[in-house]
């Protein structure tokens, strides 16, 4: 057998694609330049733990089930003047996810909260961390059905496992009390032990319309801010304003 077979056969068996891919043109280039053994190998393993990596964060970001692809230098920052860019881009380090700290983007629709929100989302993927995104209104649609299976539980400790779950659109579709009550038990449950990013289209004072009990409202509102970065993305929707550039 010739040893290029060899080679790919062995590499196929051991799980190397990246090496069975790419070994030719490095020992070609490790033969003209008189390349030392340990050089070529090294050559090789940086190709695999590259591509091993790479596939990882692909693996990462699949799972994360991100409705759209936002990174933070596609944000406009220059549409809200107020909002502390070093400090977010300070965060995109993910040193909060260790912490369990929450962040919190409030404000008027098309300010850009779902932007920032996956941005981060992302950059933690990147970083090696498992994130999960959600609507408020889907996860606790999943909730309910969970509750009915009488699979709860398992559901939460399930989730409890994911460094950071990105909860989108908090209060922008009404909840019924069911949903609310499951939704509160589920982020009070990841309180310091889990981190959350929550967009949100009204003011703390309005959780109640959410939550529909005051008293629950104040006690979730205080768990969630107790450790959080809170950012006020109030301004004129710049989705509107790229509309009207383009039409």
């Amino acid at each position: 057998m010739s040893t290029s077979f060899l080679l790919e056969t062995y590499a196929k068996r051991l799980r190397l694609p990246a090496i069975k891919r790419v070994y030719k043109e490095i020992a070609h280039d490790a033969a003209e330049r008189q390349i030392p053994y340990e050089e070529f190998l090294l050559a090789l393993l940086e190709q695999e733990v590259q591509q091993r990596d790479a596939n990882q964060i692909a693996s990462r970001i699949k799972h994360a089930k991100f409705p759209s692809m936002k990174t933070l230098d596609q944000f406009q920052f220059s549409a809200i003047p107020s909002l502390n860019k070093p400090k977010l881009l300070q965060l995109a380090r993910c040193e909060y996810i260790e912490k369990a700290e929450n962040i919190m983007f409030i404000g008027n629709s098309g300010t850009g909260k779902t932007h920032l929100s996956i941005a981060l989302g992302k950059e933690a993927c990147h970083q090696g961390y498992s994130v999960q995104f959600w609507t408020a209104a889907k996860i606790c649609n999943e909730l309910m059905e969970a509750q009915s299976q009488k699979r709860i539980l398992q559901l939460e400790r399930q989730w409890l496992k994911t460094d950071l779950i990105i909860l989108d659109e908090v209060g922008f579709v009404p909840l019924s009390r069911t949903g609310a009550e499951l939704l509160f038990q589920f982020c009070a449950a990841r309180y310091e032990k889990g981190s959350m990013i929550i967009t949100s289209n009204l003011e703390f004072t309005e959780w109640t319309q959410i939550f529909k009990d005051e008293q629950m409202t104040s006690a979730l509102v205080d768990r969630l801010t107790h450790r959080a970065h809170i950012f006020a993305m109030n301004g004129d929707s710049y989705r509107f304003k790229q509309s009207i550039q383009r039409s």
